[in-house]
């Protein structure tokens, strides 16, 4: 399960590192310091994505298992 995770999560931390970069760049609030926000935003998705990562390859593996 654990190989499985690893590569859901490499797909899904860059689905949503891209999201919230997207974010970052697209709100006028975070425009001034947009280039000190997006690499906290890259590690942000990334981090969000393994508990997603772990959900998903956890169901795969129980429907797997039927």
């Amino acid at each position: 399960m654990v190989r499985l995770m690893m590569m859901l999560w490499s797909i899904a931390g860059t689905v949503f590192a891209g999201v919230a970069i997207m974010v970052v760049l697209a709100v006028p609030a975070f425009a001034g310091h947009a280039m000190a926000y997006i690499p906290y935003a890259a590690i942000g998705g990334f981090i969000a994505a393994l508990p997603v990562a772990y959900v998903v390859a956890r169901q795969l593996n129980r429907s797997a298992a039927h």
